[in-house]
């Protein structure tokens, strides 16, 4: 598990990508800071492997909240230390389903390659490059997902409408969801957010992680 939960990592390293000579792709990363997802997204620290299979082999929902006990310790996560941590925004919408008509609309001519209006799960190829990079990007670091990249869902679609938008979204609490979803077994949702885990487990008293290879 370990090998898989290192895989599913792909954080940003925002100093580069935003000094890029390129003005369409800093313009895609520069409209992720509004909504924290920079801090999210490049955010580095050591990869604890022991500890994180802990956690994970450990690890339920109660009560609303991500529980777990490594070292014999009880970790408790809860959606406002989620959020707090990673300074996500945690005001909008909570249903990604919910983004304006009028902007999807925009977004299906916005995105294309050719100019051509896109349907709303479509090949990543169709895309222009900077919006391929970011369908990546919702895909690897931020849903999770394994596997082949080259659909664009309609999830993912929205929620990159959201980003080119300018839309206020509960990234928070949408986050926070796909973390409880790695943790419950009924789900397909795949496990990631290992540097993300790493740094809660860093901020829990008592808890010995000694040294890890630094990721980034």
């Amino acid at each position: 598990m370990s090998s898989s939960l290192i895989s599913n990592t792909n954080q940003v390293h925002f100093a580069s990508v935003l000094g890029m000579d390129n003005a369409e792709m800093v313009a895609m990363f520069e409209a992720l800071v509004p909504y924290g997802l920079n801090g999210f997204l490049g955010c580095m620290s050591e990869i604890f492997e022991t500890a994180l299979i802990e956690f994970y082999q450990n690890a339920s929902v109660r009560d609303g909240k991500v529980v777990s006990t490594v070292q014999g310790k009880l970790v408790e996560i809860s959606e406002e230390i989620f959020s707090r941590t990673f300074q996500l925004l945690v005001e909008g919408l909570i249903d990604i389903n919910e983004v304006p008509k009028d902007l999807i609309f925009d977004a299906r001519t916005e995105f294309s390659f050719t100019g051509e209006q896109l349907q709303t799960s479509c090949k990543k190829r169709e895309l222009k490059i900077e919006y391929r990079l970011l369908s990546d990007i919702v895909a690897k670091s931020i849903t999770v997902k394994v596997g082949s990249f080259d659909a664009v869902t309609h999830e993912r679609f929205l929620m990159m409408t959201a980003i080119f938008g300018g839309v206020s979204v509960n990234w928070g609490r949408l986050l926070f969801k796909i973390f409880k979803d790695m943790v419950t077994q009924e789900t397909r949702q795949a496990r990631g957010y290992a540097v993300h885990i790493c740094i809660l487990l860093k901020n829990i008293p008592n808890l010995e992680l000694g040294v890890g290879p630094y990721f980034e």
